[in-house]
Formats: structure tokens, C-alpha cells, sequence
């Protein structure tokens, strides 16, 4: 009896160190949400988008359906402003509340065929369009360093993005909020920061766009279309054991890439916002693929604000036509009640209204969820 005793005490410290040790190697080949792409498809943990999926004779397969909902850690920095984003029924504006109902829904859009989102460190407009923009949203400081509490909101969705595999395209800068940086050192600064803050956290699930529309009123020239492409290099030349980021940028609505981006890119970022005719969306994808230094790579429409989703062809379906994934950008407009749109501070973050309902529909039918 002693024998088996003394047996078991000298075992039982080597078990419980196996023990572990499987936990980890399970837990870290099977608890990581891992974006690939290969050619023009997306893959998430070694399985192609949408596998073996059409609808109505268009491939999905590969494909990376997604909306605009960049306002998931908003904030407003400035007292003088701040007041303009109050919950109707609450009186104030919340940051924590806002990112908490943002993950609160994020299940509900992966059930319908949402696999991406864009979520950007400085917004968008939180009035969806807006030529002055006083209130002071910024993930980054003067100098470019990460502010910890935007940053612990962005890490709390993307942990839940990671949960539900899915892939969220990370923004960095947008045109109504780079001026808030001092210089172009400050923004290669804060690129760098971001960068490193998302290789530190170990996430190999998200995309990259430096900037929201990159043609569109930007204060540095870094962050024009002139000069992009050198963030786009910069961000993709920050390596971890041999990881890096995929990354690209956006330029308006209708605008057609230019050859230095086009080259340096990983993915093409376009945007639907001004073309109203869907024929046109199918002329946007083609005349990209005949920009100087295209080779086959993802194409994916992040940001329009058309629907007619009842009707046979919108941008939507001219889009996966095309074989380019879309994302849906929707915000309140003027005398709209709260459920309305993505963009519009406060944000309602449920399937709440018909255009969001029209637009959850139809992608769940065309995706296969």
C-alpha cells in the first residue's frame, strides 16, 4: 500500500503538468481566430468564406461580407459637444454602453452571414455626413501614443470578434479627426503604435485600412492619396515571428484605386457611396482590376449607403455579381427615430429598423446562414 502511495504522490505533479500542457497546445491551436487570404478568397481557420455557397448563379465562396459600424469605441473628447450624443433615455452619452450593446449584437450579425465589420480608432461621422467636425473622437493623442481607454474598448471586440470567427477591418485614421495628430511624425507614430498594440494582444483575425477615404479632406499629406501607399508598406513591414498584418486603404464613393496603392496593397477597398446605378458598382470592380499593378487579390466594397433591397438587382447583388464583397453603410437620417442607421451617434446596434432588416435578410439568403 505504501509502495502505490508513494507511486501516486511522485506521478500526480507530471499528470497535472501534461494536463496543462495539452490545455495550452488545444488552446492555442484551436482558440485562435486566423484570417488567410489566397488569391481573391478569404479564409478564416483554414476554411474558405462561405464554402461551396452560390446564389442565383454568383459564387460566394471566398468572399467577406461586412458593414460599416465604426463607431463601436466612439467617444467624445470635447465637453463642448459631448451632449449632442445622449441616449434617449438616459439623458448622457455612455462609451462603455455603447461598446458593450455593440458586442451584445455581434452573434446576431454572424447568424446572418456577417463575417466582417469596420470599426475605426477615429470614426466617422457621427451625423453619417458632416463638412465640420468639432467634437474630438481620436484613439490617438497629438503625438500619436494609444489612448488606454479606446484601446480597451477596441480589445473587448475584438476578443468577441476572435470568439465568433469573425474579421474585422481595423481602421486607423478618418478625415474628419487626423488633424487631431500634430504632425506626420505622429502619425507614422501612432500607425506604429496600433500596429504593435495588435501584435502584442495576438490578434491574427483582424484586416488593416490605414484611412477612411483617403482622397477626402486630409490634414497630412501622409494620409493622402499622394503618399498612402507608404503607411500601407510601413504597417505591412511590422513582422512577429514572421506574422504581419494584410492592409490596404479606401477612397470615396465611385473612386477608382490608383497604381500606388493598388501595388502596395494586400486587399482593394472601394466604396458605393454616390453610385446610385447598380450597373455601375459591376464598372467599378472591373476597371480596378485594370489599374496599373492589379494581380488577383480580394476586392470588397466596405462602405455604401444605397439599399433598394427588395428589388431583384442593387448594389448589393451587383456587387456579389461582380465577385466583390459589400458592406452596408447606413446612418439616421434627418427626423428618423433612434433604431435608424449604424453610423448615427447614439448608435442602436440591433437589427431594429426595416433598412437594416432589409439588408440582414437579404445577406442571410444570399450568404446561406
Amino acid at each position: 500500500m505504501r509502495k502505490n502511495q508513494n507511486f501516486d504522490a511522485s506521478i500526480k505533479p507530471a499528470c497535472l503538468f501534461l494536463a496543462v500542457l495539452i490545455l495550452f497546445s488545444f488552446s492555442s491551436a484551436f482558440g485562435q481566430t486566423k484570417v488567410k487570404i489566397k488569391g481573391e478568397k478569404f479564409y478564416i481557420n483554414g476554411k474558405v468564406t462561405y464554402k461551396g455557397q452560390t446564389w442565383k448563379g454568383h459564387k460566394i465562396e471566398g468572399l467577406l461580407m461586412n458593414a460599416r459600424l465604426v463607431q463601436g469605441v466612439f467617444d467624445d473628447l470635447n465637453p463642448e459637444t459631448v451632449d449632442q450624443w445622449k441616449y434617449p433615455d438616459t439623458g448622457k452619452w455612455d462609451a462603455d454602453r455603447n461598446t458593450s450593446e455593440f458586442i451584445e449584437n455581434m452573434a446576431i450579425w454572424k447568424a446572418h452571414g456577417m463575417l466582417s465589420f469596420t470599426i475605426n480608432l477615429q470614426g466617422g461621422s457621427p451625423q453619417g455626413y458632416s463638412k465640420v467636425q468639432p467634437w474630438h473622437n481620436s484613439a490617438f493623442t497629438a503625438a500619436g501614443e494609444l489612448r488606454p481607454a479606446y484601446m480597451a474598448r477596441l480589445e473587448k471586440i475584438l476578443d468577441e470578434a476572435e470568439k465568433l470567427e469573425m474579421v474585422p477591418i481595423v481602421g486607423l485614421f478618418y478625415f474628419g479627426q487626423d488633424q487631431r495628430l500634430e504632425s506626420e511624425a505622429a502619425v507614422t507614430n501612432a500607425v506604429d503604435n496600433a500596429i504593435n498594440w495588435l501584435h502584442d494582444h495576438n490578434y491574427k483575425n483582424v484586416l488593416i485600412e490605414i484611412n477612411n477615404e483617403c482622397n477626402i479632406r486630409y490634414t497630412h499629406k501622409i494620409l493622402q492619396p499622394e503618399k498612402v501607399h507608404e503607411l500601407i508598406e510601413r504597417a505591412k513591414s511590422i513582422e512577429r515571428n514572421g506574422f504581419r498584418y494584410y492592409v490596404s486603404t479606401s477612397y470615396g464613393g465611385g473612386f477608382i484605386p490608383l497604381p500606388n496603392v493598388v501595388k502596395a496593397t494586400d486587399f482593394i477597398l472601394i466604396h458605393g457611396n454616390s453610385v446610385a446605378d447598380p450597373d455601375k458598382i459591376v464598372e467599378m470592380v472591373a476597371q480596378t482590376k485594370e489599374v496599373k499593378g492589379y494581380h488577383k487579390m480580394p476586392i470588397i466594397f466596405n462602405e455604401d449607403d444605397h439599399f433598394d433591397f427588395d428589388k431583384d438587382f442593387n448594389n448589393l447583388v451587383a456587387s456579389v455579381s461582380a465577385y466583390a464583397s459589400w458592406g452596408y453603410f447606413d446612418y439616421r437620417k434627418k427626423g428618423e427615430a433612434f433604431e435608424e442607421g449604424y453610423q448615427s451617434v447614439p448608435v442602436d446596434w440591433s437589427i431594429s429598423s426595416e433598412r437594416k432588416k432589409g439588408f440582414f435578410n437579404l445577406l442571410k439568403e444570399i450568404t446561406g446562414y
